[in-house]
């Protein structure tokens, strides 16, 4: 790690990453950074506090939905290849695929799912088994799963979809989505550092989740990943920062490895890259839209693209500025992290890149009054069901419980709203689950004319 890069003051960088750290109660933070074509790596505090063992460059967190960019960058490689196209209705490559709604199964595509517009659900996680035939009977499973929506009315974050890419990779190359990583992304890429199983895992330094009350040390969770193997295409990569920065590398340089290997068409990249959908909810993952797979930002004219992830108390962020050419990754294992994002990423991003990023997500000051009657009522999706009122004294209130499959996955969260505009709240009460003060919440009419509710990027439709 070299400590007088033209580009980055490592000393007085890493010096600032152990103090918002500790400020924020994160008990380790990796962070990697692409700047003048080099990559820096850092890291901070330990791995697991019952332990004591340090947070190293080369230590493996759990990255959570990041996992979708390598699934949908192994997507487009069939696409380059010519064994998939965008537009195909997903029966037509895996006629095992369906929904409870068979006239709108007939019209979900790969790109849709890509881009999160097919209407499938985010909250179905079902534990296939461990073995090699886990993503085919999660399919099989999701057939009886309601859509949130109607395909192309609306972005609705969907990791079922992801999962029915992954077995789309599978079925194309004829080998598991993890052997499919490997062969296809991993290898030539040289990433070292990253894998998709437990036991591969177990061969590195690995980073332990964190669960806790904001504002205290969290303690180590009662079990390092309690995710079955079949939500790998959405949700288990476990790599290392500097490991991300190098796929994300492929992605800033139009498509090639660091050796000149083509992984990538120029075109596949750039249609990543381009806007499919504006998204309504413009603060829980700071985007303005979603590409192929990337979260798209614009800041004041400043253009980038990245994911954020989250797994059982850890927290990852992906950040690309092409006209800078930088890249930054943090990976966190427990505490405040989103906090520590945000602060850390505001002063890197702007300094190494000119990005402004967004300020904080809070209710309007001065307050603004609403009238809330077209938005009370009933929402529900699957697993979900919010329940939107308002006090005597007109203060708006938000029911969030788990029902059906995932009634025992949390208590009912009781929130207040608080208003931003006519139709987006800042939502308090949220609980330990939420690493910010404020929570968004937005109410949208869909291209159908049904009106629905974000949260957490989700699509609840209205029902009564």
């Amino acid at each position: 790690m070299s400590s007088n890069a033209r580009g980055l003051d490592v000393a007085r960088w890493q010096a600032r990453l152990d103090e918002l750290r500790a400020a924020h109660h994160v008990p380790a933070a990796s962070l990697a950074v692409l700047v003048d074509g080099e990559v820096h790596e850092l890291a901070s505090g330990v791995l697991h506090r019952g332990t004591g063992v340090a947070a190293t460059p080369d230590s493996l967190f759990l990255t959570g939905s990041i996992a979708k960019m390598y699934t949908a960058t192994l997507v487009m490689r069939l696409v380059d290849d010519g064994e998939l196209e965008l537009d195909t209705p997903v029966v037509d490559v895996l006629p095992e695929f369906a929904t409870p709604d068979p006239e709108a199964t007939k019209k979900i595509t790969i790109r849709q799912l890509l881009s999160h517009t097919g209407g499938v659900t985010n909250d179905f996680t079902y534990d296939s088994g461990r073995g090699d035939d886990c993503l085919a009977r999660y399919v099989e499973a999701a057939r009886d799963v309601p859509l949130d929506c109607q395909p192309g009315t609306a972005v609705s974050y969907g990791s079922l979809g992801y999962v029915v890419l992954g077995r789309v990779i599978e079925v194309l190359t004829g080998q598991t989505w993890d052997e499919a990583l490997r062969t296809r992304l991993f290898a030539p890429l040289g990433l070292g550092h990253s894998v998709t199983l437990p036991e591969e895992a177990l061969r590195f330094r690995v980073a332990m989740s964190h669960l806790g009350e904001p504002g205290q040390d969290p303690d180590p969770a009662p079990a390092w990943d309690l995710m079955p193997r079949s939500a790998g295409p959405y949700g288990r990569i476990i790599t290392t920062a500097g490991d991300m920065v190098r796929f994300a590398r492929m992605h800033l340089e139009g498509g090639a490895a660091p050796d000149g290997t083509r992984v990538l068409s120029a075109e596949s990249v750039a249609a990543m890259q381009r806007r499919e959908v504006e998204v309504p909810d413009k603060w829980t993952v700071s985007a303005d839209a979603w590409g192929l797979g990337w979260n798209l930002y614009d800041w004041d004219g400043i253009t980038g693209y990245g994911h954020d992830g989250a797994a059982i108390g850890q927290y990852g962020y992906l950040r690309v500025v092409p006209s800078a050419g930088v890249i930054a990754v943090l990976l966190t294992n427990g505490g405040s992290a989103r906090r520590l994002y945000a602060e850390l990423f505001r002063e890197l991003l702007g300094e190494l890149a000119g990005v402004r990023m967004p300020d904080r997500f809070e209710p309007a000051n001065p307050p603004i009054s609403v009238d809330m009657t077209p938005l009370l009522g009933t929402y529900r999706r699957e697993g979900v069901v919010i329940t939107v009122s308002r006090t005597e004294d007109g203060v708006g209130r938000m029911r969030y419980e788990f029902v059906d499959g995932m009634k025992d996955l949390s208590p009912p969260l009781d929130m207040t709203l608080e208003p931003v505009s006519e139709t987006v709240f800042a939502a308090s009460g949220a609980g330990p689950s939420f690493s910010e003060e404020y929570m968004p919440i937005v109410f949208a009419t869909l291209t159908d004319g049904s009106r629905c509710v974000y949260v957490g990027m989700r699509a609840t439709p209205k029902v009564a």
